[in-house]
């Protein structure tokens, strides 16, 4: 299995696996201590990953400590972090919160670079879109901050096709970062074909669908306030009920490969497509390495087979 990816068309090399930091300060319930996440990052670094995604939405600590644990390696680190979502009442619907105009990415992209303590961001993302501001609008103004050093490359999250194309014609789109799993597997016939034609990564948000794929969680488990998996039908008991099967499947290949549920999840995505690239996240040090060791699990053409012919069988309970 090979170990990096390329970026889009650009030349910078990711690892198939990167490390998704939302959950150290954002849908968790809980803020983690800034000197435990800095000395983590700097660890998972020491693992092998150079791939590290963030966002302003996730809490201004949250690019504020990646920025401080890639500060003694940035040369090796690829940062994406994200624009567009300018206030927290975007969780309510408020659409004002969402702006892409030129002028507040300009204010976006500085104060992005303050916190992470950097001169350049390497792939910066449009988190939502704003129907406010044309695609093409956007993407003049990425080509712009290219030109002027401030970012390396871009992405969208949350676009459509057509979107994609029209932003895509005036910058070339570096990367696509939407949600995709096992229980979540609605881009496979349209965003992966269009990945394949435009020469696009796909870089997969919540592979292990907030930690369920790793098969450690119940129906009683207890949560913390202001977890969102509480709310989430998915780890309810009808939602794991649904699933059985599928989590049979996975616990089978982990048994056969002497591996963890965690790693076959991720093993199938890297496998799946050459093009895409999970960002697990984690708090936990053994979980870092747990993750990015699945690249050494390989998963043969036909035993890929054997998992989409028994998923075509299966009606799995999403990330609802």
């Amino acid at each position: 299995m090979e170990k990096t990816r390329k970026l889009g068309q650009t030349d910078i090399e990711i690892t198939a696996i990167g490390y998704g930091c939302m959950g150290q300060t954002h849908a968790y319930g809980v803020v983690e201590a800034e000197e435990d996440m800095v000395a983590l990052m700097r660890y998972a670094h020491e693992v092998g990953y150079t791939f590290f995604d963030t966002a302003p939405i996730y809490g201004e600590a949250n690019e504020q400590y990646l920025g401080k644990a890639v500060a003694s390696f940035r040369k090796a680190a690829v940062v994406a972090t994200k624009f567009g979502i300018v206030d927290d009442s975007f969780f309510t619907g408020n659409e004002d919160a969402l702006n892409s105009s030129r002028d507040s990415i300009k204010q976006q992209v500085d104060a992005s670079l303050k916190r992470l303590g950097t001169d350049y961001i390497d792939l910066y993302y449009q988190h939502r879109i704003d129907p406010k501001t044309a695609p093409e609008e956007v993407a003049e103004t990425m080509a712009e901050l290219i030109k002027e050093g401030k970012i390396r490359a871009w992405g969208v999250s949350f676009a459509s096709e057509e979107y994609i194309r029209k932003a895509h014609a005036v910058c070339k789109i570096s990367a696509i970062e939407n949600m995709y799993s096992f229980v979540a597997r609605q881009d496979e016939g349209t965003y992966f074909p269009l990945c394949e034609e435009l020469g696009i990564t796909y870089v997969s948000a919540c592979p292990l669908a907030k930690g369920y794929l790793s098969n450690r969680y119940a129906a009683g488990t207890k949560y913390r306030e202001g977890d969102w998996r509480a709310k989430m039908n998915l780890f309810q008991k009808e939602g794991m009920d649904a699933n059985l099967d599928l989590m049979d499947l996975i616990t089978e290949f982990a048994e056969r490969k002497e591996a963890t549920p965690a790693q076959i999840a991720l093993a199938w995505e890297i496998t799946k497509k050459p093009y895409l690239v999970p960002i697990p996240g984690t708090t936990k040090k053994d979980r870092v390495k747990e993750n990015f060791d699945a690249v050494n699990v390989e998963l043969s053409p036909a035993e890929m087979q054997e998992i989409e012919e028994a998923l075509s069988h299966m009606d799995i309970v999403g990330m609802g």
